[in-house]
């Protein structure tokens, strides 16, 4: 039997009836690559199982977050699996076209569909990307500078600590972080600087994952989160009730940043301050809004993110000018990002082979991980739609890296701004 033939026959009687049960994408991506390079499907396969077996087969401690996080993904407590499909395709209704025609989901009907159902809209994309981003990122939710020699997490923790310091945060200071997700700055802002700290999201889910994680590391006394539109942050909390405020990335998801930051001015002591991480495009380093590759890069960011739109630096300013603020700082925190020095924000994206984690996030490693999910899926040990959301961010990863290497967007646009 020649070589040909021998491969032939795998194709037919081995491979053929294991690719059937994939998604038509994935299965031709499989096929085309067995019939190009055999060994290289071989290796990517036997990545999947190594996969699969580090993640279930190890010694599991209390505080493992890969397991736990994974584990959490496959068992998503009151929601059944049908929420989880009818979340996916409602989700999927306010981006209609997306990536297939480049410009649809930048006319003002679409970015005005978005604005008017944004809260079902940020709520429906957490509950289905929260599991995944724990999985893949960790507890913060967010981008950050890296330093040469810093590790992600470092970088990470040093981005939070930044905004603790700009804030002039105590243990004799309140605090809001507005939109918060499961609260991983939360507590390590409180833990680094004392201060009592409320986290406000939109998303039931997130509040239930976040308070248990309070109550696990014991910071319960001076943390917590709970559910709220920071559009709506009057209809939580008293006027002047807070002595700071920051955001993580958190207020690209508003429809309407101005009235966000009224809403942060207005629980706000006179006199405080307010510091944030915000996702803009960047029409300074060469973004155009006319350019059709630009704007497909900028809607794919869009619909991987669950954002109405995204804005510019200067929109940004003029909105907190707008609220009653006075803007001290202003810029991009990656605008060293090519610097001999520093580690481009996106690298982590693009993942690495030196370690799991880094494995997870290579595009091999996304791959494994969508593959690990189409077979949990077609068992039914995963919920129906968790194939769909795993593509939905394999594909905005790629488009957040050509943002980044082409200097169209950032995701840690800093500022600092003064209530007057």
């Amino acid at each position: 039997m020649t070589s040909d033939t021998l491969k032939d026959n795998l194709l037919t009687h081995v491979l053929t009836p294991v690719l059937n049960y994939l998604p038509t994408p994935v299965s031709t991506t499989f096929k085309d690559l067995y019939a190009s390079n055999p060994t290289s499907l071989v290796v990517l396969l036997l990545s999947s199982l190594l996969l699969i077996f580090q993640l279930f087969s190890r010694p599991i401690s209390k505080s493992d977050r890969s397991f736990k996080s994974v584990t959490t993904l496959l068992n998503r407590g009151e929601k059944t699996n049908e929420d989880i499909d009818e979340t996916v395709k409602r989700y999927e209704g306010l981006f209609t076209d997306a990536r297939t025609d480049v410009g649809a989901n930048t006319t003002e009907e679409a970015i005005g569909k978005r604005a008017d159902e944004y809260k079902d809209m940020v709520s429906s994309f957490y509950d289905l990307v929260t599991d995944f981003y724990e999985y893949g990122w960790g507890q913060s939710f967010h981008f950050a500078p890296r330093f040469t020699h810093e590790t992600f997490t470092e970088s990470i923790y040093r981005a939070e600590h930044f905004l603790a310091l700009k804030l002039g945060l105590s243990s004799s200071k309140k605090c809001v972080d507005v939109g918060c997700g499961v609260g991983g700055p939360m507590r390590n802002i409180a833990r680094f600087t004392g201060a009592d700290i409320t986290g406000v999201t939109i998303n039931e889910y997130q509040v239930k994952v976040g308070n248990r994680y309070c109550k696990e590391q014991g910071v319960d006394d001076i943390c917590r989160s709970t559910q709220g539109d920071f559009q709506h942050l009057d209809q939580k909390f008293s006027p002047s009730t807070f002595d700071a405020a920051y955001q993580i990335e958190a207020t690209c998801h508003s429809p309407n940043k101005t009235e966000t930051f009224t809403q942060v001015a207005t629980v706000l002591k006179p006199g405080g301050l307010f510091a944030g991480y915000e996702w803009v495009v960047l029409p300074e380093n060469g973004y155009d809004s006319s350019n059709r590759e630009h704007v497909r890069i900028k809607e794919g960011i869009e619909v991987g993110n669950g954002l109405p739109t995204l804005a510019t630096g200067k929109q940004v300013k003029e909105a907190l000018e707008k609220a009653g603020f006075e803007v001290l700082e202003a810029f991009d925190a990656n605008r060293g990002q090519f610097a001999s020095n520093e580690i481009p924000w996106y690298q982590t994206l693009k993942g690495n082979y030196t370690s799991l984690t880094g494995f997870r996030m290579s595009h091999v490693g996304r791959v494994c991980t969508h593959l690990m999910c189409t077979v949990l899926e077609t068992l039914r040990v995963a919920p129906k739609g968790t194939v769909r959301v795993s593509s939905l961010l394999n594909a905005t990863a790629l488009d957040l890296v050509e943002g980044g290497e082409k200097q169209l967007f950032t995701p840690s646009y800093y500022f600092l701004a003064r209530k007057r």
